[in-house]
This record gives C-alpha cells, sequence and structure tokens, in this order.
C-alpha cells in the first residue's frame, strides 16, 4: 500500500527505487505504468491522465516488471523483430534487433525459443525487447536480478547513455551500481518516500 506518494519524473532524468521486499516498490511502477489504478489521486502522463490503454500510452512506454513476459513459441529473434515491428520501426527493426542481441549477448542464442535460455538471460531479453521499441519513458523493477556483475555493469551504463538521449527512466533497483546513475534515489518504507541525497536522506 503507497501512502499520499507524489513523484515527478522528467525527460531526460532517471529516478531510483530502494527499499526492502514489500516495502511498495513495485506497486508503485505498476501504478505509474497504469497496470495499477491508485485508489485516490491522478497518475500523469505528460500532463494528461495516463490511461494504460491508451494508444499513445502504449506506443511511449516501455516495462520490464515481469521477466517471463515473452512469446514461448517465438525464437528470441522473432520475439524482438514481433516487438520492433508493433512499435513502427518498419525496415529500421533488423538492424535494431540485431543491436540488442549484440548488447545483451544474446546473438549466440537468436535462434533458439525462450525455454532453451537461462534465467539471466530471460531477463536479458525481457530488457532487450525494451530496448528494442522507440518509447519517452522507461520502467524497471529491478532489472539487475539474474544477470551477471558484467551485465549489471553494461545495463548501468545503457541506462545513463539512454538518459542522455531524452528518456526518462524510474527503476526499483537493491543493486549500488544502477542507483549510482540515478539522478535522485527514494527509499521506499512502509509505502512511503524518502530521497537520498549525497549519502544523507531528506524528506521528499
Amino acid at each position: 500500500m503507497l501512502r499520499s506518494v507524489t513523484l515527478d519524473l522528467a525527460p531526460g532524468e532517471i529516478i531510483a527505487l530502494r527499499g526492502d521486499n514489500g516495502s511498495g516498490k513495485s506497486t508503485l511502477l505498476r501504478v505509474a505504468c497504469g497496470r495499477e489504478r491508485p485508489t485516490s489521486g491522478t497518475v500523469l502522463f505528460d500532463g494528461a491522465p495516463l490511461d494504460e490503454d491508451a494508444p499513445a500510452a502504449r506506443a511511449r512506454i516501455a516495462t520490464v516488471l515481469d521477466t517471463g513476459a515473452h512469446y514461448p513459441d517465438l525464437t528470441v529473434r522473432e520475439h524482438l523483430m514481433l516487438v520492433a515491428l508493433s512499435h513502427g520501426l518498419g525496415p529500421d527493426a533488423a538492424g535494431v534487433v540485431g543491436e540488442v542481441l549484440e548488447e545483451h549477448h544474446l546473438a549466440g542464442h537468436a535462434d533458439v525459443l525462450p525455454s532453451a535460455l537461462s534465467s539471466g538471460q530471460l531477463q536479458a531479453l525481457a530488457l532487450s525487447a525494451a530496448f528494442a521499441r522507440p518509447h519517452d519513458l522507461l520502467i524497471l523493477d529491478e532489472p539487475e536480478q539474474r544477470l551477471d556483475r558484467r551485465a549489471r555493469g553494461e545495463l548501468a551504463d545503457r541506462l545513463a547513455a539512454h538518459r542522455d538521449r531524452g528518456a526518462a527512466v524510474l527503476l526499483a533497483t537493491h543493486h549500488d551500481a544502477l542507483s549510482a546513475v540515478a539522478d535522485t534515489v527514494f527509499t521506499v518504507d512502509a509505502g512511503t518516500l524518502t530521497r537520498t541525497d549525497a549519502g544523507h536522506v531528506t524528506d521528499g
């Protein structure tokens, strides 16, 4: 349960949420992307109330909230091509998919089904799908889970570059490398937020 949460996220900004399991981080992310509706208050996206089913919201918000969100009967490459083509990449889709396969170390597994992947590779597939499509807002729930140390560092670098190109990123994480690239870190505790800056905690 969230309690009187106010959070603003601007283009070209990364906000990280830290906190224990069950503190409300995942709930906040689901509310932020429209998966859940708040019992009070309003979620605004680009100045208008957020409707997850609206085509504009679907086109502009990418999420990684569930590692199992893939098509089991499609190969890794086919899954990513479907994502890229359905989001309007057209003739550029193959090139973009090839890039994300290389970046997430899945090129050697491009023609296998997801059932043949390890848990870490499934997480890489979920992240690849988010980066294979255009978006203005990226929402990630503990994206470092099941990734090895190298992959976590590469993800942190990728998020920083993503922010520098103007995208907004909201993520929940337990990992210092990902928190370090955030512009602001909030600690979530029993559904409330406190803002953490420069090693100390302030009300926010």
